[in-house]
């Protein structure tokens, strides 16, 4: 998962994967459906039933191919109450954009600087005179993923419900060495994103989801998205239940299914486990804003077209994005707490029991949001970079191949 094993896999503009076709399952929006979905619906019918996901919710908003949503599946894995769109869920690492915003718009009103040691604000961090707010923003600290630790492997596994401080969180990444100098690589890693919270709330003196309320869901009038307290872990109603196939501590040590569990899996025999209740305090900063797809998709547009910073640092962040591996050009760049997928730039995220990503092309003015109620398929598939890939695949046929 991203707060815990990876950033999810990206796809170049032109790098497509094939898609299944069936019967179709989901329920769609009819009102003045455009003409993509009758390819589309099919294809993801098959691919959500293939990866035993029970509930995903796709939505589309296209100024030129015409707005398309989509629910497939049930509330619960047993049931037979249909996802609803309005259903709130865990937007896990696509937080990271949002807490990236808010210390952009510090920058913006000069309380801090991109090239300000982290240091000034942070003394506890080894090295930290020589790792800038930038390199935070960028993954490009080369500070310890805090979710690679044994101790926080251990201790999600043994007690998911647990109510961690950020400090707690900070302390896991910070007892292990570095992964390479300050600017010198790119690891995606929770704890940089963790210490850029923390210093948001030291700047503006309140605690992060305030500030995360006033500055961006007020802003934007997300009147279903949330960041609740660190001692809450739960989900407001209407809501699906979030699953995992095995047990806490083997999917937190990123151990797969034996094929036999895999087999008994697509069979319907071996049964996804309940973590709705997990507690996100676990990722905090990095991953635990809850939405809706609608809220969502308007945040995400606003993220990447413009409405939360001036237009020239807009531009910056949008400049930032940069190859996680240099000798992949055309693979993810990932920038201001923001990467690429394909052609479109956002974020993608997942936590136990639940997968998202919300992506936006500005030259095509095309907004995708996509979320299920299963963290990693049977045979360890990414639920959402799956359904993406199908989707980008659809609506990009036949487009020139232009990654930027």
């Amino acid at each position: 998962m991203s707060i815990a094993r990876r950033a999810s896999p990206s796809v170049t503009a032109l790098a497509w994967f094939g898609a299944a076709t069936g019967a179709g399952c989901g329920a769609s929006d009819r009102r003045s459906e455009p003409a993509y979905p009758r390819n589309l619906q099919p294809r993801l019918d098959a691919l959500i039933k293939d990866m035993r996901i029970p509930a995903a919710v796709v939505v589309l908003r296209s100024s030129q191919l015409g707005d398309w949503s989509a629910t497939f599946g049930h509330r619960t894995a047993d049931g037979t109450e249909p996802v609803r769109l309005a259903n709130h869920f865990r937007i896990a690492s696509n937080t990271k954009t949002m807490t990236g915003t808010l210390i952009l718009q510090l920058i913006q009103e000069e309380e801090l600087r991109l090239d300000d040691p982290v240091s000034k604000y942070r003394p506890e961090v080894p090295n930290g005179a020589n790792i800038t707010i930038e390199q935070l923003l960028t993954m490009r600290s080369g500070l310890f993923n805090y979710t690679e630790s044994p101790d926080w492997k251990r201790a999600v596994g043994e007690n998911h419900r647990r109510v961690w401080t950020p400090e707690e969180l900070v302390a896991l990444g910070l007892a292990h060495p570095p992964y390479f100098p300050p600017g010198q690589g790119f690891h995606y890693s929770n704890t940089n994103t963790v210490l850029l919270g923390l210093i948001i709330e030291q700047l503006t003196g309140q605690p992060l989801e305030r500030v995360m309320q006033e500055r961006i869901f007020d802003r934007l009038e997300l009147k279903n998205t949330s960041m609740p307290a660190r001692t809450s872990n739960v989900i407001p109603d209407p809501h699906a239940r979030g699953y995992i196939f095995g047990q806490m501590k083997e999917f937190i040590a990123g151990k797969q299914l034996r094929p036999e569990q895999v087999a008994d899996a697509k069979a319907g025999i071996f049964k996804p486990t309940d973590v709705t209740d997990t507690n996100p305090s676990m990722a905090w900063a990095a991953g635990n804003v809850i939405s809706t797809a609608d809220d969502f998709a308007r945040y995400v547009k606003a993220l990447v077209a413009g409405g939360l910073l001036d237009a020239q640092l807009q531009q910056r962040r949008l400049d930032s994005l940069q190859p996680a591996d240099p000798a992949d050009p055309t693979g993810m760049r990932y920038g201001f707490q923001m990467q690429t997928f394909g052609p479109m730039i956002g974020h993608s995220g997942e936590i136990p029991g639940f997968g998202s990503m919300g992506y936006h092309d500005p030259k095509r003015d095309l907004t995708m949001v996509v979320w299920t109620t299963v963290s990693g398929s049977p045979d360890g598939r990414d639920t959402v970079a799956e359904i993406g890939k199908a989707i980008i695949n659809e609506l990009y046929r036949g487009s020139p191949q232009d990654p930027d």
